[in-house]
């Protein structure tokens, strides 16, 4: 019985020095990572456009500025068509009327009483299209019709709305990128590279192809898509 006690404890004490030593080996593995991030771009080409028209027609009467405001709409409306663009898709979107004797507060500096603002927004996917008819928005105020800015940019607004089709491959090229970094890092320290520890895919941006100051990425019908994916890798 003592012998074979014996055996029991010296086989207990291997056993326990082992998982010990294998221990201390994966904690010391554990310690040894490199940290890497991986970018991926791509140009890519706006897909919806929006463009906001906001005018403006005044009157001493109300059926006066409500005339001005219909011939500035049907003037707008025949711009578009020149220029190609389906007017299927205009929309009345805004329409403010100001009586400025009904404000007993703003003098009356014998300007016309009535004032009617109006917005028509186009939404189009031919980019190409309304890109070229917002370079020859003059044509519209030769024709009479008076432009407002009042209520935000007058420009079209570019959208690129299929991301997610471009994604999984995104983050692909970017993850690639991040092993070649890590890669590139164990030939450096003469070790090798071990197995995934950790991902963080990161945020996908939409900026501007040609960043400069002013200018938006809305306003800009190519943009480049942009996300960094940030990988750790164990060190063996």
């Amino acid at each position: 019985m003592k012998i074979t006690a014996s055996v029991i404890l010296s086989i207990s004490l291997i056993l326990a020095a082992f998982i010990s030593a294998q221990g201390l080996r994966d904690i010391k593995t554990g310690d040894r990572f490199v940290t890497v991030k991986g970018v991926a771009e791509r140009e890519v080409q706006a897909n919806l456009a929006l463009w906001p028209i906001r005018f403006i027609a005044t009157g001493d009467t109300l059926p006066e500025a409500q005339e001005q405001a219909r011939k500035s709409r049907e003037t707008i409306i025949g711009f578009l068509e020149l220029q190609a663009i389906n007017t299927d898709a205009v929309e009345l979107q805004r329409l403010d009327v100001t009586d400025t004797q009904a404000n007993p507060y703003q003098s009356n500096s014998g300007g016309k009483r009535f004032i009617i603002n109006q917005t028509l927004m186009v939404r189009s996917t031919a980019i190409d299209k309304v890109q070229q008819a917002a370079q020859a928005v003059s044509d519209l105020v030769d024709s009479g019709v008076v432009l407002s800015s009042d209520y935000g940019p007058s420009g079209p607004t570019y959208l690129f709305d299929n991301l997610n089709e471009i994604k999984p491959e995104m983050i692909a090229e970017a993850t690639a990128a991040a092993r070649e970094a890590a890669q590139q890092f164990a030939r450096d320290a003469k070790t090798d590279l071990g197995g995934l520890r950790r991902a963080n895919q990161g945020v996908f941006q939409i900026l501007p192809r040609d960043q400069a100051p002013g200018i938006t990425e809305e306003q800009q019908p190519v943009k480049t898509v942009r996300v960094v994916s940030t990988v750790e890798y164990y060190l063996e």
